[in-house]
């Protein structure tokens, strides 16, 4: 075995990582306001938006990450008549896919919320959808905090799938690494050890504020 190769490519390799931090982090910025709204449309009672919303949520939810990055890849070209670019591609696929993940726990939050604060932001004049942002949401999104929480290191996780499709995150790279060098056991045994550290601190954050709440 040689453990060198690891500070040797050490650079490479992290730079992969911050691809897949920044897939991550990109994804749950624009996937989480996305999954607020579709959770309002699950909870509609107007069927011209409550069945579109559910369309959406179970039809992406019986699907497997890795076919909805195939076809953003390879059909919004097609679609648009030109290419978007690779990590774009990828980015707008989990960010469809994990807004109706992030939306089943935004409506789930909301549930929780006792109907009596949804009638007193009535009684004070509020709309529906103010009603929702200013009395409902703020604690709501407070209890949710732990499921999105996991729900967030699920997605790190996921942003291997970007491999297929020639991202170069961090598993990708230390692919490359380990073909080039043929130390695959010492790469995968660092890759692997990297996700348990990363995920390991995301569950005891999430185990934290679980408690907390």
């Amino acid at each position: 075995m040689d453990w060198t190769v690891i500070p040797k490519n050490f650079t490479f390799l992290i730079e992969g990582l911050l691809v897949s931090f920044q897939l991550a982090g990109l994804t749950v910025a624009f996937a989480l306001p996305i999954g607020c709204l579709i959770a309002l449309g699950r909870l509609s009672s107007r069927k011209w938006i409550y069945y579109p919303a559910t369309v959406f949520v179970n039809g992406l939810r019986a699907n497997p990450l890795v076919l909805i990055v195939f076809w953003f890849y390879f059909l919004v070209p097609i679609i648009i008549g030109r290419p978007i670019g690779d990590f774009v591609s990828v980015l707008i696929a989990f960010v469809i896919f994990f807004s109706a993940y992030f939306a089943e726990i935004v409506r789930t939050g909301i549930q929780s919320i006792g109907k009596g604060q949804i009638w007193a932001g009535y009684s004070i004049g509020f709309t529906y959808f103010q009603t929702m942002r200013y009395v409902v949401l703020p604690p709501a999104l407070k209890r949710m905090v732990p499921l999105l929480a996991t729900q967030t290191i699920i997605l790190f996780q996921g942003t291997t799938i970007a491999f297929v499709i020639g991202i170069k995150e961090f598993l990708h790279r230390t692919s490359l690494v380990a073909g080039r060098t043929l130390l695959s056991f010492e790469l995968y045994i660092f890759a692997a050890l990297v996700y348990f550290v990363i995920c390991y601190f995301g569950s005891y954050v999430s185990s934290r504020l679980e408690v907390k709440r």
